[in-house]
């Protein structure tokens, strides 16, 4: 479970760099683009998947598991450029929802 969450982690920073890069223009268009519009999506939804099981509320799995589906097809399979695109955003967002709504409470 510890590496789990340390893979998902990991995946999780690597995105958040594909993003950075893609904004920055770090690289040639072509390949800023791919960074910041397909691969970062992919590995959020692949960081999703790895966060599901984990989720506490087991409610949220299944809704965990078709946001990162949603990215990480959307990321592979939707045109850029086109109008289904945003389609990958609700994925993200979801999962994001997700991910904040089921972080545990502290009380002390």
């Amino acid at each position: 479970m510890r590496n789990q969450q340390s893979t998902q982690g990991i995946l999780s920073i690597v995105a958040l760099v594909c993003l950075a890069a893609g904004w920055f223009n770090f690289f040639s268009p072509e390949i800023n683009s791919l960074l910041s519009r397909k691969v970062f999506y992919v590995l959020i939804g692949i960081s999703f998947f790895l966060q599901a099981p984990l989720l506490s509320n087991k409610n949220f799995v299944y809704a965990m598991y078709a946001a990162a589906a949603i990215c990480v097809l959307g990321g592979l399979f939707i045109p850029l450029g086109t109008k289904l695109e945003s389609i990958k955003t609700i994925g993200l967002l979801g999962g994001i929802i997700l991910s904040i709504v089921n972080r545990p409470t502290y009380r002390q």
